[in-house]
């Protein structure tokens, strides 16, 4: 006898699709990650998702597509036979046009070859990488989760787009996000919004990808910026701020050049679209090294004694698992809470969320 499936609320709902899965940790050589979240309230705004590239996508698959691909393309297609692909269906546009020139369909073949090549080996890298997503919307209540929960749907349909289209994340999957969460002009105008309502989605997100030699990239859109903690020193490193790239929060600024610009409203326009040199980086040099990312309901990354105190919870806890130094971190968090509950300052209370990436 089955038993029965509980109707969960929405607020139910939501905490529990924006919590992280511990059996969805990344298992990568000389990198020990943990991370969790603790909502304001019955549900929240933060949400921390591990990538695991291995365990969601089927790698394999993925690479023999694009290694099969890399030998159709290469093959003319019979005469009066329907396009078997998306080179066939060009090459026979190219035949359609005055002047068709066979040695332009054939060199066509061969770079359209080439790139599923390409992507086949960056597919490869998907084995020892890990990503991580943190976003934070505004606020800590059913909204704010709704919020949070459209940027990781939206990031997920992109993401299956972007490994079939390149192997790997690219800028223009960071940039369509962005622009989701804009506000369109057309929409806001359909619906008839008070032109006074400045009211809006915002949502804050960092993604960012490790590597077993210690190496981070990642993209910043309105996030506390990363402290990388040294074990040797016993305290948090200061950051090459040029390596450091931060853009406004999600939808709050589109790119000069996007040919959509007109159709958002924009906080300001940024000069251009996103491009490598925008991905940050960091590296984790020696074994015990910490990558700390957080929310900003732990540390809002201004306040300089919060800093050395979580600091010092990490100096403390640094020779533990990442998990220990995550939950150390959280347990000092939901202290603060009780202080400011104390002192009549509610309204500062805010979801926390802490992952901490520790080299071996």
């Amino acid at each position: 006898m089955t038993t029965p499936p509980i109707d969960l609320s929405i607020d139910q709902y939501l905490r529990k699709r924006l919590m992280p899965v511990e059996g969805a940790i990344p298992q990568l050589a000389g990198i020990d990650m943990y991370g969790n979240s603790i909502p304001a309230g019955t549900v929240g705004g933060d949400l921390f998702e591990y990538i695991n590239f291995q365990q969601r996508y089927n790698i394999d698959a993925r690479i023999a597509g694009a290694l099969k691909l890399s030998r159709e393309y290469l093959e003319p297609c019979p005469k009066d036979q329907t396009a078997r692909n998306s080179v066939d269906d060009h090459v026979q546009w190219l035949e359609s046009k005055p002047g068709y020139d066979a040695t332009v369909a054939t060199e066509y073949r061969k770079a359209k070859s080439s790139e599923q090549l390409r992507i086949a080996e960056d597919l490869q890298e998907l084995y020892t990488t890990a990503g991580v997503l943190l976003v934070d919307a505004q606020g800590h209540g059913i909204i704010s989760a709704k919020i949070a929960s459209t940027v990781h749907d939206t990031f997920h349909a992109f993401m299956l787009s972007e490994l079939d289209r390149s192997g790997k994340t690219t800028p223009e999957l960071f940039e369509k996000i962005n622009l989701r969460l804009a506000l369109s002009v057309t929409a806001r105008n359909a619906l008839g919004r008070d032109a006074n309502d400045n009211s809006r989605e915002i949502a804050t997100m960092l993604y960012g990808e490790i590597h077993p030699d210690g190496h981070f990239r990642f993209v910043n859109f309105g996030h506390p910026p990363p402290l990388v903690f040294s074990a040797q020193y016993g305290r948090f490193m200061e950051i090459d701020k040029d390596r450091m790239v931060q853009f406004l929060a999600l939808g709050l600024e589109i790119p000069e050049d996007h040919p959509d610009r007109n159709r958002y409203f924009s906080m300001g326009l940024r000069r251009k679209r996103m491009n490598s040199s925008d991905v940050a980086e960091i590296t984790l040099m020696s074994p015990g090294d910490i990558l700390f990312l957080y929310s900003d309901g732990v540390y809002d990354g201004s306040d300089e004694q919060d800093r050395l105190r979580i600091e010092r919870v990490i100096r403390e806890q640094k020779n533990e698992p990442a998990k220990e130094i995550c939950s150390a971190i959280l347990q000092y968090a939901v202290k603060q809470d009780a202080y400011l509950r104390q002192i009549g300052e509610e309204d500062r209370l805010d979801d926390k969320t802490v992952f901490v990436i520790k080299r071996r």
